[in-house]
């Protein structure tokens, strides 16, 4: 064979590879699921999905969107997913953890807080409404999402108020689309609602917040409803994989806190929040997994401890315990 003949077949070959490469690439990329839910705290997933981080980090990312913050714990701990997106329920997370010990690790808080001045959850009636507060709610009917976090966590904040959560007030639970048109319907008196609920009530021109982060002027501040998980048997299993899929939402959280007006325009994606009314929706409070401090971790552990207050756990769970530390990703 000519040397000149041996230079095409050698030059045809590379371009041949590189032309192929992405392909291959794209085939190789890591399968990871996820569970996620249709919230303000779920916002560092919209900007890893919008801004291709997990392409970049070579992770091929099946999302599974449920309307009950249960149906996503569910789904871990059936293994039919690896991880809860930012906006996994944080109580729930730790009472499966209570039944399932050794299931889960908490990466990442999400919520809100009166000091921060951000915005997680509201107490939302139709306008004109004579509710102000919980202690106006005596004799009718708040909604709340479905599951045993909020309807815990509905309690806690009636009885707060000095009302019995089993005689003076009727729960109902409701999907979060369903919410702002049940209380402008007059299907409920209020909801407990976790934004961007408030936020399409105030756009709706119909409805509004009674109250303001209400769960962290009575549980803890900032106050912390929503999580980052993994499973154990995703990191036992795929180390890497793992630490790849925290390094990126890790990323996207820090982006959400510093663009959020760039990443505005995501939420007519992933939410119900649509067209201009993005411009009304309030930033989240989202804090990343190599943020996370003292004040964050004393307010996990404080919203957790309502849960056995409130007899859903029975003993006491130090927070601590499943917070995801660099040594389980070795």
């Amino acid at each position: 064979m000519s040397l000149h003949r041996r230079h095409v077949l050698k030059s045809a070959a590379a371009l041949s590879a590189a032309l192929s490469a992405p392909w291959v690439h794209a085939q190789q990329r890591d399968k990871v699921k996820l569970s996620w839910l249709p919230i303000m705290q779920t916002t560092a997933l919209y900007v890893a999905v919008q801004d291709r981080l997990f392409e970049r980090a070579g992770l091929d990312v099946e999302l599974v969107q449920f309307q009950n913050p249960n149906q996503i714990i569910d789904s871990l701990v059936a293994n039919q997913s690896d991880a809860g997106a930012p906006g996994a329920a944080a109580g729930i997370t730790m009472i499966a953890e209570a039944r399932y010990p050794g299931s889960f690790k908490v990466f990442g808080l999400q919520g809100g807080g009166i000091k921060v001045n951000r915005i997680n959850d509201g107490l939302i009636v139709k306008n004109g409404s004579t509710i102000k507060s919980f202690k106006d709610l005596r004799g009718k009917s708040m909604g709340h999402l479905p599951g045993i976090q909020w309807r815990t966590i509905s309690r806690h904040m009636l009885r707060a108020s000095g009302l019995d959560p089993d005689k003076d007030v009727r729960l109902q639970e409701m999907a979060v689309g369903l919410q702002v048109q049940a209380v402008v319907a007059g299907n409920v008196d209020a909801t407990l609602s976790l934004e961007p609920v408030g936020s399409i009530a105030v756009a709706s021109g119909e409805a509004t917040r009674a109250m303001v982060n209400p769960c962290a002027a009575v549980i803890a501040d900032p106050f912390y409803s929503g999580v980052s998980v993994l499973t154990t048997k995703f990191i036992k299993e795929r180390p890497k994989v793992a630490r790849k899929l925290v390094a990126v939402l890790d990323d996207a959280t820090r982006i959400a806190n510093t663009e959020f007006e760039r990443v505005r325009p995501y939420f007519a994606k992933y939410t119900a929040i649509k067209g201009d009314n993005v411009r009304n929706i309030a930033q989240p409070y989202l804090r990343a997994w190599n943020e996370l401090n003292d004040t964050d971790v004393a307010s996990y552990q404080a919203l957790v401890d309502v849960f056995q207050k409130e007899g859903v756990l029975k003993e006491r769970i130090d927070v601590r315990t499943v917070l995801l530390k660099a040594s389980d990703l070795a």
